[in-house]
């Protein structure tokens, strides 16, 4: 980075009283040089998907994942600056309503990308750097050499609240599943494909370290992503456990690939939201008043077909007999099927 726009970037991070920073998936490879700079700026931080993990689960300065959502447009709107790191703004990041960002302060923007710097929120001050050199420029700078209470975590916490407030009812139905999973794999990277408990854990899931949760949500939405994507990101890093989030209709699109896994002993482990149908369509189509069309699909018996790839299963009755379920596939050689379905949650 070149070091007078780094001086000149310190200079208006240290005038600003109400700085908010929003990163994305470009600066997941500098979360300890992050958390020193949002600690020192006492600055509340939304994560996009592709970020998340950067601050540790429960930090005091998260303040949500979704800029769609009033409470975190709000935050934007009244910061006296923000700055964003590694961030396209991208619509994906606003389910289920995009719309355009308003930020009414000075907007510092960083980025590799050249063209991406043009897209989007006009910067104030844009910076072409590597997230982690520039960052790490930013935190040796003069200027911002000694920490300053900005009530950071006091906003962070009263946005994450209002935050909370907002989410459907699924967004707390899977985000006690990620929990479970949590607690019995507390290092999973988890994959998602395009599906309900993808949908919601957006909204709510704090990874445990960067480049731990990602989805085919923030891209084109692509069905069937997830399974291989997962045996990809098993091969990459084959001491963690991988868990894929798959929706009944999304892995019809790929389940062949349970082949590839059993040849080569990959053992992910399945998480089958089965609804019986693309949900997440329906309920578009129902509360516009459309009439459903192509969204109540065909449901196969999934315990058979997955059997006969040579795969274990299981099905859980009860969400207590989920976490037995996980560990117990977490000691296989090839990947196991965990059939989930809404009758877990009788009362949502």
């Amino acid at each position: 980075p070149d070091n007078a726009v780094i001086t000149q970037a310190a200079d208006l991070l240290a005038a600003s009283k109400n700085p908010v920073l929003v990163l994305g998936g470009g600066a997941a490879d500098a979360a300890e040089e992050l958390r020193v700079l949002a600690e020192k700026l006492d600055a509340p931080v939304i994560h996009t998907i592709n970020a998340k993990g950067i601050l540790p689960p429960g930090h005091p300065l998260r303040a949500g994942e979704n800029m769609a959502l009033t409470p975190i447009r709000r935050l934007l709107a009244e910061a006296d600056l923000v700055l964003a790191i590694g961030t396209e703004f991208g619509e994906t990041e606003m389910y289920p309503d995009p719309a355009p960002i308003e930020i009414n302060g000075q907007l510092i923007r960083i980025d590799i990308d050249a063209e991406q710097l043009t897209r989007g929120p006009v910067a104030t001050l844009p910076i072409l750097a590597d997230a982690g050199l520039a960052v790490s420029a930013l935190n040796r700078a003069p200027a911002l050499a000694t920490s300053r209470a900005r009530s950071g975590a006091a906003r962070a916490a009263a946005t994450y609240a209002a935050v909370r407030a907002c989410w459907w009812p699924a967004v707390g139905r899977h985000q006690r599943i990620a929990e479970i999973v949590a607690d019995c794999l507390p290092d999973a990277i988890l994959v998602g494909d395009s599906a309900e408990p993808v949908y919601a854990l957006n909204q709510s899931y704090q990874a445990p370290r960067p480049r731990s949760y990602f989805n085919s949500s923030t891209g084109y939405g692509t069905l069937g992503y997830g399974l291989p994507a997962a045996l990809g990101a098993k091969l990459a890093a084959p001491d963690r456990p991988v868990i894929v989030l798959a929706g009944d209709g999304g892995l019809q699109f790929s389940i062949s690939e349970l082949a590839a896994a059993v040849e080569a002993r990959i053992p992910v482990i399945l998480l089958l939201w089965n609804n019986q149908g693309y949900g997440e369509i329906k309920s578009f189509m129902e509360e516009r008043r459309i009439m459903p069309i192509g969204v109540d699909i065909y449901t196969p018996d999934f315990q058979t077909i997955v059997r006969g790839f040579g795969c274990a299963v299981a099905r859980p009755d009860h969400l207590d007999h989920l976490a037995p379920a996980l560990m117990e596939a977490s000691r296989r050689n090839v990947p196991t099927l965990i059939e989930l379905t809404p009758a877990l949650f009788p009362t949502a």
